[in-house]
């Protein structure tokens, strides 16, 4: 089988010729393998991430994961913005923007590393309720898409893996990276404005469900809906109110289409696996970290939950594929395999993605378990 259709098989809960290999690579390694500053890659996109991660998927011979699908949606609000101070170091560049959605005035600033991703290190929101129009226009869904890159990408990936377009969902762990103050203020938000929370969980259930009915319209071989930290920085009570709903009509537009849809949310995720597979029409999960990172355990997961979902993960990504030997990830990997694997339906793969100096030895032990001991 090509990769592609090795994964696609697996992540619909189907037995391909073998165990699909796809670690998590990406950011961090891709950008390494370049050779460049990281702010090559993350601001002036000499190349694009999306085309050093095919490289990596080359370089590696590992079962692609394309999750870079970019729509280039078209917004109804018109957006200026410039560069309103730009400071570099040799570690470092922080760059300052300024700029307006229609009316509605903004600011914020990002640091690009030499060595790692970017950083939000000011917020575009300073306050729920007097940033509130800038809120509404930053949440307008679209009105169109202009497909051309999303094609010359998914010709340029071609069978090397599955290609696929990434959709957030609403709740603290999508909010956050907007709010000056984070988690904290979103708490408070939460509590002191729950009418406005609440209206802008509306409006951002709203723009995602508009992009999943274009993203559709393209037929990608999935959807990844993207929600890192959702029982990590907030609580399931907050994320059943908040991010579960969405989750739920974006996976039933999918089916309805039949297009496969993924779920990926590092950290805390035993319990988003319960609500996914009994309560939504999701088809794969991932990256199902162990403690102390997450609390999935692979070979429970697989049994409680197995017969419904798809798995992907869950190599731990310090202690195994970071500091271990490629002996421990032989270890690791032949484990996930034993527990997951049997009847299909999983693709091994990392905890949430590798880190920027884990040894290529070791990605590379973890495809050789997969083609030798991984066949059905």
């Amino acid at each position: 089988m090509t990769p592609r259709e090795r994964m696609l098989i697996a992540m619909q809960g189907g037995k391909p010729d073998r165990v699909p290999a796809c670690p998590d690579i990406s950011n961090m390694i891709p950008c390494r393998l370049t050779g460049k500053p990281f702010w090559e890659i993350y601001y002036f996109r000499e190349p694009a991430l999306w085309e050093a991660y095919i490289e990596a998927v080359r370089y590696f011979g590992i079962d692609g994961w394309f999750t870079y699908g970019d729509m280039q949606f078209q917004w109804p609000v018109e957006r200026y913005e410039a560069i309103e101070e730009m400071r570099r170091t040799a570690e470092r560049m922080t760059v300052r923007y300024r700029g307006r959605l229609d009316g509605a005035r903004y600011t914020y600033e990002v640091t690009y590393y030499v060595a790692d991703p970017p950083t939000t290190t000011e917020k575009m929101v300073k306050d729920l309720t007097a940033n509130w129009g800038l809120l509404e226009r930053l949440f307008a869904p679209p009105v169109g898409y202009n497909p051309s890159l999303l094609r010359k990408q998914r010709e340029e990936f071609g069978e090397l893996g599955i290609f696929g377009v990434s959709i957030g969902y609403p709740g603290f762990q999508a909010w956050f990276g907007l709010f000056q103050g984070g988690v904290e203020k979103l708490t408070y938000a939460y509590y002191d404005a729950p009418e406005l929370v609440e209206e802008l969980r509306r409006l951002h259930e709203r723009m995602v469900c508009k992009q999943m009915e274009m993203i559709l319209q393209e037929r990608p071989d999935f959807v990844l809906l993207g929600g890192s930290g959702t029982l990590t920085l907030q609580s399931p009570a907050i994320a059943r109110a908040l991010s579960l709903p969405t989750i739920q009509k974006l996976t039933r537009l999918a089916k309805e289409a039949s297009v496969p849809t993924m779920l990926h949310s590092c950290g805390k995720e035993r319990e988003l696996v319960k609500w996914c597979a009994q309560e939504t029409e999701l088809d794969c999960i991932n990256p199902l970290e162990p403690p102390p990172m997450g609390d999935c355990e692979l070979s429970e997961i697989k049994r409680e939950f197995g017969g419904r979902l798809a798995l992907m993960g869950n190599l731990h990504t310090t202690d195994v594929m970071l500091f271990g030997t490629p002996e421990d990830v032989e270890r690791a990997a032949k484990k996930a395999i034993d527990d997951a694997a049997e009847g299909g339906g999983f693709i091994l793969s990392t905890g949430d993605q590798c880190g920027r100096d884990t040894p290529d030895e070791n990605i590379r032990r973890l495809v050789q378990v997969a083609e030798s001991y991984g066949r059905y």
